[in-house]
Order: structure tokens, then C-alpha cells, then sequence
């Protein structure tokens, strides 16, 4: 799900850095709990999520922590420790009924002034960006300042269900319509577009258009697929769209933008107090109010079966049973989960649930990256009600599975300064040289910065979780950190180019694929072997799974 924001001018970031440095008693929290997030395969900043009093960040970085703070793009961040993109936190406060998103922000900017000691500084840097300009002829209106700001989207030519293999899938047609929108927001929100990321790279945009006031405008494009991938119907770049639809134009240059510079920050956050430790009792485990259904046959109504959670309202169409228990325990890959019948992939439910109130699920201030469903709250709940509308029995144990150890072959990796920020993003760093393994139209390019090879093999689940469902362990004997980047093909394309075959998955005799497919699709473990030096390699080792002991097929009534 994405979400769209317009983030500050430079007028009001050095208000807000300004304000922490003034004689005014800053706000803050009642009372928080900060502490290191435990170990995840899903490395995304959960939140900020806000409800009844109580606030809620997850797996946040400290670039995370800052860019939420000051409601500035990461990309304006310089400066900071290496670890500044590494370290992840949670963070659990109690804040006064009725408070503004903007107040909830000036309190966390307390938070880690106090707890962590940041300093920082406002400046301007030269940035690689993308430059947004206005033709001759811009094609919009002039807004008449009523009704709400903002961009919103449909989905058109949207696919019923999965394609066959080997067949071109029809591209979604994505509709924007924005009202009383400025070129400025414009500018800020375009990165973020549900379906414009890979059209960015990384980038920010930067509203050269001089045009002034509110205007209302649409526009239609198609996002962009791997050129693995064999397509049918329209295809509109959003470059075309913003040029020839809008008359606006957008160009790649490097462009000064004010940005927040992080003099120090602490490693560790002080010490929790007494009452932070007593102020935050578990959540509840149980939904205030559910309905499971059988869902109705697929009319490919796709904008009408969307999966939505609005004020702790959850629903989810056309689940089928073992995605409901994968998302309730978090087990992914089939390895994990023994035990389960085939009807469980068959059988699909429509959920509709209502949390209790005080369980956190939004906040009023989306952010350009993260997920705005607090998934960590809702776990339990779906636990509960699987386990007793399903009559579900089961257990964790440890199990031999096929696991992955990364293994030095020749390596072509780079020396990293040791300085940098350690970090691993989709697409290139835009200040970086190119490199030879940049190749986009794969679908998946990945830069790693100043990372160890531990480091790497820890992340490669987060990063490749269609490949990867289990600890990956490094055996490389390479040391410090290095710099690189490889490119690779998605799961999905890999399965659709190999005919549904479903290559790229561990083979059973311990050996791992590694040729790319005839259409030019290449496989994460080709691209790490070929691109990297380094190698995949399959073995058995002891891991944790869930084995269902007994299992309902008809669900007790609502």
C-alpha cells in the first residue's frame, strides 16, 4: 500500500530544526519505551501509528527516526555514523488525546535529542535529482481552492487473477487525479506515486516550474516491468505522461536542496525509566468484532476487493486459509510450514475484522517509505481467530530444511570506505559511479554500501524474500566492509519465463540453478554467482517450524 505526502519546503525545515533550538520548552512524550528491534526477516520501518493516546514506531533506523521527525525525504539526510541506516529501534509512547501529527513529530525530535543526543545542522547541498519544468502550454486548471489537497489513484485494465505461463500479462493502467495540488507538492509526492518508484531511482523531484497557486489536473501511466516480462495493451512511461499529458517535463540534473546534516547521534539510547517499563502492557490478542465468509466467485472487481485497513478496520478479500496462517505465525516458504492440507491453499475467505480500541493503526503523517498497517498488532489477533473459528492445533520445532550459506568464488567487489553508511537500497545510489552490473530492465537492482559480508548474508532474506525464506549464513572469510551492486529478475518473472516451474527455489539434491532463462531473465543466485564472485549454495540445517497438528476445513459460525 503506498501513501501519499508533501514534504517540507526549506522555509519550514529550518523551522523545525530552529525550533528545537529555541528557549521554548520543546513537547514531549508523557512517557516512552525505546529499545533495539528484535530480529526480523522483514526489514521495513513499521509505522509511525497512532491511536488513543498511544504511538507506536517499529524497526526504525535512525534515518528513519530523523526523516519522521523533521518530514524530510532520507534523501536529504547527510552526514551520520555508519550505522545510521543499520540499527533498528522501536519506539512506544504515551501522548495526549487530540494531538496533531506535526506535535507528535516535534516530540519524537525531543525523543532523540534526549535519548540518543542528536545534533544537527540545516544546509544546502548539490543533489542528483530529477528537474520538474513547465512547457509552453501546461495542461491544467487553475484550482478554485475548495475541497481537499491531494493526489488519489484508480487502477484500470487491472488482470483477473494470475496469467498462464508463457503468456503476455495486460499492463494496469494507473489514473491519478489531483486537486488543489501545487507544483511543489507535485513535485514532492511524484517519487512516491503508487507505481513511479522505479522511475526515479532514488531521486528526489524539484519543482522548477515557477508556476504559483493550486491547480487541479490528471494523468495516466503504466508502471514499469522488467523487460523479462512480455506485455500486452498500453504502455505509457511517466516521463511520456507528465510531458505530453501535463505539458510538464521532467529531466535529470543535480539541483542544491536544503538539507538536515547529522553532527553526532548516540549508538545507544539511554536507559528505559521505571515507568516507561510498566506503561506498555502487551496488546490484545483478540479482535473486538470478525466475519469470515467464503468469498464469492472472482468477478475481477479489483477496485472493490482491495485489501484495506482504515481506523483498525481490517479486510481481506479472496485470503486463502494458508496465507491467513502464514501472515498470523510469519512463516514464509513451504519448508516452514509442514503439516498443512491442500484445501488450505484452495478454500478463500473474505475478513473482516475490527480491532479493539488503543490498538495503534495509523497516523495522521504517511511516510514516503514504510507500511502504514501495523502487522505486528494484528498477528495475534489472527492467530486467535484462526486457532478457534479453524479449530487449529500446532506447534513450533526445530526441523532439517534447506538453508542457504554464502560462499566466496572469485569475488568482484569493491573496498568500502569505512566512513560510509552502511545500507543496501533498490536502484543505484544516485552519487555513485555506474556500474557495470546496473541493469534495470532485470527488475531488481540492488546497491550495497560499506556492508560486511555477514551483514549482506543476514539481509539477503529482506532483500530477496521471493528466493529466500531462511537464514542465510556467510562463509565467505572475506572481511571489512565493500561496496557493490548486482541485478537481478523477480521470483515472479523467473516462474513465469521457466513456465511455472518455479526455478530459483532450492533444488532437494542441495544444488542451486544458476543459468538465466532464454527471454533474458537472470536469477538471483546467477547474478550473485556471475556479477558478485561470490555463490549460493543449498544445505540442511536446523530451523524452526510450524507443524499443524489438526485443522478444521469448515470454519464454526460468525
Amino acid at each position: 500500500m503506498m501513501r501519499v505526502c508533501a514534504c517540507l519546503g526549506f522555509g519550514a525545515l529550518l523551522s523545525a530544526v530552529a525550533f528545537g533550538q529555541s528557549t521554548a520548552t520543546p513537547a514531549k512524550f508523557e512517557v516512552a519505551d525505546v529499545h533495539k528491534s528484535p530480529p526480523t526477516n522483514e526489514l521495513i520501518v513499521r509505522g509511525p501509528f497512532y491511536t488513543s493516546g498511544r504511538y507506536e514506531l517499529r524497526f526504525a533506523t535512525m534515518l528513519d527516526l530523523i526523516r519522521i521527525a523533521y518530514h524530510v525525504d532520507g534523501e536529504k539526510v547527510f552526514g551520520g555514523p555508519s550505522w545510521l541506516e543499520l540499527d533498528r529501534f522501536d519506539v512506544l509512547a504515551k501522548v495526549r488525546a487530540g494531538s496533531t501529527g506535526e506535535l507528535r513529530r516535534t516530540m519524537l525530535e525531543s525523543l532523540l535529542k534526549d535519548r540518543f543526543k542528536l545534533a544537527v545542522h540545516t544546509d544546502s547541498r548539490p543533489v542528483p535529482a530529477f528537474a520538474l519544468t513547465a512547457g509552453k502550454h501546461p495542461e491544467f486548471k487553475e484550482a478554485d481552492g475548495t475541497g481537499e489537497s491531494g493526489c488519489n489513484f484508480t487502477v484500470q485494465n487491472a488482470g483477473r487473477g494470475q496469467p498462464a505461463p508463457g503468456t503476455p500479462i495486460t499492463l494496469p493502467v494507473i489514473l491519478y487525479t489531483c486537486r488543489n495540488t501545487s507544483m511543489a507538492a507535485f513535485a514532492d509526492t511524484l517519487p512516491a506515486l503508487a507505481g513511479a518508484g522505479q522511475y526515479f531511482e532514488n531521486r528526489l523531484v524539484v519543482d522548477q516550474t515557477g508556476l504559483k497557486g493550486s491547480w487541479n489536473f490528471s494523468f495516466r501511466f503504466t508502471p514499469k516491468v522488467p523487460a523479462a516480462l512480455q506485455t500486452t495493451g498500453e504502455s505509457i512511461s511517466l516521463f511520456d505522461a507528465v510531458e505530453k499529458q501535463l505539458g510538464l517535463k521532467l529531466e535529470a540534473s543535480t539541483i542544491p536542496v536544503p538539507v538536515i546534516v547529522v553532527d553526532s547521534v548516540n549508538r545507544k539510547p539511554t536507559e528505559n525509566s521505571a515507568e516507561a517499563m510498566k506503561s506498555f502492557p502487551p496488546l490484545p490478542t483478540e479482535f473486538e468484532v470478525a466475519s469470515l465468509k467464503p468469498s464469492p466467485p472472482d468477478t475481477g472487481n479489483a477496485g472493490e476487493r482491495r485489501p484495506d485497513l482504515r481506523n483498525g478496520r481490517l479486510y481481506l478479500p479472496r485470503i486463502s486459509v494458508k496465507n491467513l496462517v502464514t501472515l498470523a505465525w510469519d512463516v514464509e516458504g513451504d519448508d516452514l510450514m509442514v503439516g498443512a492440507p491442500k484445501w488450505m491453499e484452495e478454500d478463500r475467505y473474505d475478513l473482516l475484522a475490527k480491532a479493539p480500541e488503543g490498538v495503534a493503526m495509523g497516523d495522521l503523517s504517511p511516510q514516503r517509505s514504510g507500511t502504514p498497517v501495523n502487522i505486528d498488532a494484528l498477528r495475534p489477533m489472527i492467530r486467535s481467530l484462526i486457532i478457534e473459528r479453524f479449530q487449529m492445533k500446532s506447534h513450533m520445532e526445530n526441523r532439517p530444511v534447506n538453508a542457504y550459506t554464502l560462499l566466496a568464488r572469485k569475488p568482484k567487489l569493491e573496498k568500502a570506505d569505512p566512513a560510509a553508511r552502511t545500507k543496501w537500497q533498490e536502484g543505484a545510489l544516485p552519487e555513485a559511479k555506474a556500474s557495470r552490473n546496473a541493469n534495470a530492465a532485470l527488475g531488481r537492482l540492488v546497491t550495497c554500501q560499506n556492508m560486511t559480508m555477514a551483514q549482506f548474508a543476514e539481509l539477503l532474506p529482506s532483500i530477496a524474500p521471493g528466493y529466500l525464506h531462511t537464514n542465510v549464513a556467510d562463509k565467505t572469510g572475506l572481511e571489512g566492509g565493500w561496496d557493490f551492486t548486482f541485478s537481478f529478475s523477480p521470483m515472479g518473472v523467473m516462474q513465469r519465463a521457466s513456465g511455472g516451474r518455479g526455478e530459483g527455489a532450492p533444488a532437494s539434491s542441495g544444488s542451486v540453478p544458476e543459468a538465466s532463462e532464454p527471454t533474458g531473465a537472470v536469477s538471483l543466485f546467477e547474478a550473485v554467482s556471475s556479477q558478485l564472485g561470490l555463490k549460493l549454495e543449498t544445505e540442511k540445517r536446523s530451523t524452526p517450524v510450524l507443524v499443524i497438528d489438526h485443522i478444521e476445513r469448515k470454519p464454526t459460525d460468525n
